[in-house]
């Protein structure tokens, strides 16, 4: 490469790396996160009305592209604006919902050598922040807030300050977007996701104003039964209404259905959760995402409601839905998850252990990230205490668990629990595991 064609090389990164895209975003990359998220998009379909499909597709094409499937990555961009066009209903083929897209594609181009396309897809952005700049002139665009926004709230709950903002930036410059507005009320409530305790009330006023404005919606309408049900309220009678709505909806993760299955759980019954979910899969036999749901209740069940009255049929039951479940979820990061739950009904099963232990043994020989390989020593370190009934064994786990440095609930439950052990004295390796802890290097 001549010394022109370099600079030229070097001054389009420099305008490419100003632009406001997936390429240029803060994610997290490990390609088991990618690899989950990119199940997860799949499993909320692409039912015409979904106005999140442009974003669905986008995210998509750039996670195909981290896992080096160019053709997919193009393919998705282009589906992306497509998608656009469609929910925008617009008279124009282009508009500002086509910032963060076309800044994806030049960056495309440009890693697949090809700087003539690039450098199009860039004055395409030039052009359209002309002809429809941003109401606020030190803000970004309220499209681009809104899909930075949906984005992040895929890659998990530490990033749902920056989810709220960039929300409430785009609804204050653009208020008559509905939909931005219902994922800004999911993302706070989502905050509270593993909270006993209802969310604040200005959350719940907020929820109150997003039902109103968005009826149809029955991921809302199931979040606004579980906030009333925390607060105490009767909610039997209006899940099992809210069931025959979501029911007759198409199959998606978006519908509401796995949400509603954990009202289910905690404030009626496992078992009417298995039975909403066996029913749903009645009416869709071949999806799989309807599959893993009920695969969650049986496991719901099995593992956290144990019992002498469980008859075997439904054991049965749960280890065909999981084994089916690993198939149809075959990449390793999103595998993981469901062998264990798979390990742990078999714990709780008759003569099962024997087939849990084979299970944990290959997935602790398997060359793992780390931040895997902390899940597994955190769940078998609570099978070697819960279902084996050896504590000793459980420590080192738990150690193994605490000594990875990858700051999850995984590892911050093990140095809790080992603080908890060594204070109440119930160890004979008290010493060790106090040494231990005060080489983790402040984390104790």
């Amino acid at each position: 490469m001549g010394s022109s064609a370099a600079q030229s090389q070097s001054t389009l990164e420099v305008k490419l790396k100003a632009l406001q895209c997936h390429f240029t975003w803060d994610f997290d990359n490990s390609r088991s996160k990618l690899v989950r998220l990119k199940e997860k998009l799949e499993d909320i379909g692409t039912e015409e009305g979904n106005s999140w499909l442009g974003h669905i597709s986008n995210l998509q094409g750039y996670i195909h592209y981290q896992l080096g499937s160019t053709e997919d990555a193009r393919r998705f961009f282009s589906g992306a604006a497509e998608a656009f066009r469609r929910s925008r209903n617009s008279d124009s083929d282009e508009g500002p919902w086509l910032l963060v897209n076309y800044g994806n594609l030049a960056w495309l181009h440009f890693h697949l050598g090809e700087q003539a396309e690039s450098q199009t897809y860039l004055s395409k952005v030039d052009t359209l922040l002309n002809k429809y700049p941003s109401p606020s002139q030190d803000e970004l665009h309220p499209e681009i807030y809104a899909e930075k926004a949906w984005t992040l709230m895929k890659f998990g709950r530490d990033k749902k300050l920056l989810v709220a903002d960039y929300f409430q930036r785009a609804i204050r410059m653009q208020p008559d977007m509905v939909e931005w507005n219902t994922s800004h009320v999911i993302a706070l409530i989502n905050a509270y996701k593993y909270s006993d305790t209802p969310v604040e009330e200005e959350i719940m006023e907020k929820l109150k104003m997003a039902k109103e404005q968005d009826p149809e919606n029955l991921y809302l309408a199931v979040y606004d039964l579980e906030q009333r049900a925390k607060k105490g309220e009767r909610i039997a009678d209006e899940a099992r209404e809210l069931a025959r709505k979501v029911l007759r909806n198409p199959v998606s993760s978006y519908s509401g259905m796995k949400v509603l299955l954990w009202v289910y759980r905690s404030y009626i019954s496992f078992d009417e959760a298995i039975d909403l979910a066996e029913e749903a899969l009645k009416k869709h036999p071949d999806e799989r995402f309807l599959k893993s749901c009920a695969a969650i209740c049986y496991r719901w069940r099995i593992v956290e409601k144990s019992d002498s009255r469980l008859n075997k049929s439904k054991t049965d039951r749960a280890v065909s839905l999981h084994k089916e479940v690993i198939s149809l979820y075959p990449q390793t990061s999103s595998s993981l998850l469901n062998k264990i739950d798979l390990a742990n009904i078999y714990a709780k099963s008759y003569n099962g252990v024997a087939e849990a232990e084979k299970i944990y043994q290959e997935l602790l020989e398997m060359d793992l990230e780390p931040a895997e390989e902390q899940m597994i020593y955190h769940y078998y370190a609570n099978y070697l205490f819960y279902d084996r009934k050896d504590p000793h064994r459980s420590e080192e786990y738990h150690m193994k668990a605490a000594k990875i440095q990858e700051q999850s609930h995984f590892q911050n439950f093990s140095i809790q629990l080992l603080k908890k052990i060594i204070k109440t004295n119930t160890t004979q390796r008290r010493r060790e595991i106090e040494e231990f802890l005060a080489n983790l290097g402040g984390k104790s």
